[in-house]
């Protein structure tokens, strides 16, 4: 298993960065990589919310990924599932209140993505791109803050 967590100080309440991050058919509006978000439950955000983003990869390529909402604590913190290819991955978004200080107001969004080989294919990768998915991962996680930074 490998884990990369990204923490991002971002300038707007706890409520706005919850309620601009959760807007799922919006995503493509301020997710630089986003260009397609495909609703497959309804309703309001929280545990059970399923639905499918299409990116745009460094090399022009495009990726499109299913997510799950496993567990919701609104405005607090989320955890959503995501079979890759060769791996499964979970990412947990936390959103913390900033209540002291000159950034007083703001929100420190932290995220947290561990992944799972769960073929002999995605074994032999993680052994030999560990280091640089890793990095590559890292920074889809800052792009995407940064974004959020951003839109809010």
């Amino acid at each position: 298993m490998s884990t990369v967590a990204v923490t991002r100080l971002i300038e707007a309440p706890v409520v706005t960065v919850w309620r601009v991050f959760t807007d799922l058919p919006r995503r493509r509006e301020w997710l630089s990589t986003v260009t397609r978000v495909d609703m497959l439950t309804q309703g309001p955000f929280g545990r059970g919310t399923v639905w499918r983003e299409t990116r745009t990869m460094a090399d022009g390529g495009e990726v499109t990924e299913e997510f799950r909402v496993r567990e919701c604590a609104i405005p607090e913190r989320f955890v959503v599932a995501s079979p890759g290819l060769g791996a499964d991955y979970r990412m947990t978004y936390s959103f913390t209140p900033v209540i002291e200080g000159r950034h007083r107001g703001g929100t420190m969004v932290t995220v947290v993505q561990d992944g799972s080989p769960t073929a002999p294919a995605g074994r032999l990768l993680a052994l030999v791109f560990g280091g640089l998915a890793a990095r590559t991962v890292e920074g889809a996680l800052r792009r995407d803050l940064d974004d959020l930074a951003a839109a809010a």
